[in-house]
């Protein structure tokens, strides 16, 4: 069984609703989730905030959060989850931020540099995706592992 798949049984079986806030993912994880048949039972769904105006206009990241932190750090993915909890007023929810490549690290957040949370109603969780390998596997990895994290969440 598919990790969306799992998901989403998991999610009907507590009778719980998902949405999404995605940045470097692009709406990957929602497209996922909404590949399974009957996901619109739990799914309400997702927001591409690309741009840190987006961030803050509709996931509620504070602007004093994205310029002492930066888009791509745990405290903005913290803010994008619950922010998204909120917005489509959903029980779960996963975000993703980070910088895909090939251009755009930094020394201290180098290509491939991707933070992750998951939350279901208070418990939220996060980890920091690192290693490039290459744009496209990048994002793959960061929409895996945002499934794999919620799953873990929800069991």
């Amino acid at each position: 069984m598919k990790t969306e798949e799992k998901v989403g049984e998991l999610l009907k079986a507590k009778n719980f609703s998902l949405s999404t806030a995605e940045s470097c993912t692009g709406g990957g994880i929602a497209a996922l989730i909404t590949s399974v048949p009957g996901s619109s039972e739990y799914f309400k769904g997702g927001i591409v905030a690309y741009s840190n105006e987006v961030k803050a206009d509709l996931l509620h990241v504070s602007v004093e959060t994205l310029a002492q932190y930066g888009a791509v750090s745990r405290e903005t993915v913290v803010e994008m989850v619950k922010g998204a909890m909120k917005t489509l007023k959903t029980d779960c929810a996963v975000a993703t931020s980070g910088i895909a490549g090939p251009g755009g690290g930094t020394p201290e957040k180098p290509v491939g540099t991707v933070w992750i949370a998951a939350a279901c109603k208070n418990e939220i969780a996060t980890m920091k995706q690192e290693g490039d390998r290459g744009r496209a596997e990048n994002v793959q990895s960061a929409i895996q592992n945002a499934l794999f994290m919620l799953c873990s969440m929800l069991k």
